[in-house]
């Protein structure tokens, strides 16, 4: 693995964690919301979205091997695979004043628990930190590397 190589890495992943803050954010946002779209003419709550990664490269087997100094290819970072939303059922809460009540007066809320979302976004800041950690040394590795010659 070379040092271009790890800069490539380290911004595959820099992407996939904004991306996956910019959800979260929305998730937040939209806790709330109890008309996000219209399906068969009857308003349906924003339902949690969530972000799936996945390796760029090759399978387990190859990353294996080329640790263990035999064949197979580097790794490449990582990728988005997916945008999805979550299925779980919407919350339903009694508030009979509230205009999307039904006949029995309770709303059906949005499946977005803040408190979750507030722990995925923690995970989501520190490893992006954890990112630009491994880039800025791989930046000084150069950096140095390049004053050898001087």
């Amino acid at each position: 693995m070379n040092l271009s190589n790890s800069f490539s890495i380290s911004s595959s992943a820099l992407t996939a964690q904004r991306l996956r803050m910019d959800v979260i954010s929305s998730n937040i946002a939209n806790a709330e919301t109890t008309r996000a779209s219209v399906v068969d003419g009857k308003a349906v709550p924003y339902r949690r979205k969530m972000v799936v990664l996945s390796s760029e490269s090759g399978s387990f087997n190859d990353a294996l091997n080329q640790a263990m100094g035999g064949q197979g290819s580097a790794g490449q970072g990582v990728k988005v695979s997916a945008v999805q939303e979550d299925q779980t059922p919407f919350k339903t809460v009694y508030d009979p004043t509230n205009p999307d009540a039904d006949s029995s007066g309770y709303v059906s809320m949005p499946n977005v628990d803040t408190v979750k979302e507030m722990v995925d976004m923690i995970s989501a800041s520190r490893s992006y930190e954890a990112n630009v950690t491994a880039l800025n040394a791989s930046k000084s590795m150069l950096t140095k590397a390049l004053q050898i010659g001087k």
